[in-house]
């Protein structure tokens, strides 16, 4: 049984495949985007537990995708995290600013991966 829908909107296949790799080890199930206007769309069709998204996308940034995300009332409520490596004080401030509910750097820790994600799962069950 899964222990949740996780949309992974990523564009490089590498990153993609280790995230899917290590949530699905982990039980999850594992939606994918490659863009941030196929992030958008799979998000508001899906609307999964939590959506972890790159901020440097093609055809709309990670940034513009959160800002859509969380200004729609049918998918604000979903837990998002940055997934960068856009790693600099700025960069962390605009993804929060955007509406990112948490910051995981690129290249990730694999060691605590899991345990962020479902951390951020576990606070989304706290708020409802």
């Amino acid at each position: 049984m899964s222990k949740g829908r996780i949309l992974i909107v990523e564009d490089n296949f590498d990153n993609l495949a280790l995230v899917r790799f290590l949530l699905e080890h982990a039980d999850y199930e594992v939606l994918a985007a490659q863009n941030g206007r196929d992030g958008l769309a799979v998000a508001r069709k899906e609307r999964p537990d939590l959506v972890l998204m790159d901020l440097s996308l093609p055809k709309m940034d990670g940034w513009s995708a959160t800002k859509a995300i969380k200004s729609d009332p049918k998918t604000a409520h979903i837990p998002l995290l940055a997934l960068t490596a856009h790693t600099l004080p700025e960069d962390r401030r605009r993804a929060m600013q955007a509406g990112c509910d948490g910051y995981i750097s690129k290249p990730i820790d694999i060691a605590t991966f899991v345990d962020v994600v479902a951390q951020a799962i576990r606070d989304r069950d706290k708020k409802t």
